[in-house]
């Protein structure tokens, strides 16, 4: 092979190494930019676009997740099963009276849907405490007038204390555990479960059509990021439930 064809073959190949490299060098930025908790993500799932407004059923294992059946009593001490939500589009939460910090704001987020639907017959909230066997009906009725809470089919419930933590942690997948070191004793998420009116549980889904499953429940509308930057899910929280009462 004549030498100057052997040298243009020999830059060919440093040009086309150096194209790797760089091409390289990016990839490894992209993915790493994307690694959040040791785990490889295309997106924050917790953070949806409002152009996204698709309000997708949760599956899990090619079958679409409904709520388990619950009985427990509410704070006017009456029974109160799954089959009272059908026909109503709720969400769900898991609390305690005694809180000291997630909590009041929860429930304060709570409230401010309670006065957007008030007009609707269709829409309730599901309330468990992970503290059962301190927030008896007495107490949870005290919270209730406490905070405002006036809506018939808002259900603050109590009852078996391994029942309880079984909805919580099977039924919906909500983390919750008794924890002495804890604030209050107890730790717990602050996400908010939405049900629509046939039990199944729904959730606004992503640009890549994967559902956010959990809506935010910590911050306000009026807050809008906390301190990790994080953004509040009131707002759409709110449209998705408006979706699923017109259905």
């Amino acid at each position: 092979m004549p030498t100057g064809a052997k040298n243009k073959k020999k830059y060919t190949y440093i040009w086309v190494s150096a194209i790797i490299l760089i091409f390289g060098i990016f990839a490894v930025y992209e993915i790493t930019k994307r690694v959040k908790g040791g785990t490889i993500v295309e997106n924050d799932r917790m953070s949806v676009s409002s152009k996204n407004t698709k309000v997708g059923f949760v599956v899990n294992q090619g079958e679409k997740r409904k709520v388990p059946d619950f009985s427990f009593y509410d704070q006017d001490s009456v029974l109160v099963t799954n089959k009272d939500y059908l026909g109503k589009v709720y969400v769900v939460d898991f609390f305690f009276t005694t809180c000291p910090t997630i909590c009041p704001i929860m429930t304060k987020n709570l409230v401010e849907l309670q006065d957007t639907f008030e007009d609707d017959p269709d829409f309730g909230v599901a309330s468990f405490t992970i503290n059962p066997r301190y927030d008896t009906p007495s107490v949870l009725t005290e919270y209730a007038e406490k905070y405002g809470i006036m809506d018939e089919d808002w259900h603050l419930m109590t009852g078996d204390h391994e029942k309880i933590y079984e909805l919580a942690q099977q039924g919906f997948y909500i983390f919750a555990s008794e924890d002495q070191d804890a604030p209050g004793g107890f730790e717990h998420s602050g996400m908010f479960a939405l049900v629509d009116k046939n039990g199944y549980i729904r959730s606004r889904e992503d640009e890549f059509g994967n559902p956010l499953i959990y809506y935010r429940g910590t911050i306000t509308e009026a807050q809008g990021v906390n301190s990790d930057g994080e953004t509040q899910q009131i707002t759409i929280l709110k449209e998705d439930i408006k979706k699923l009462l017109a259905e």
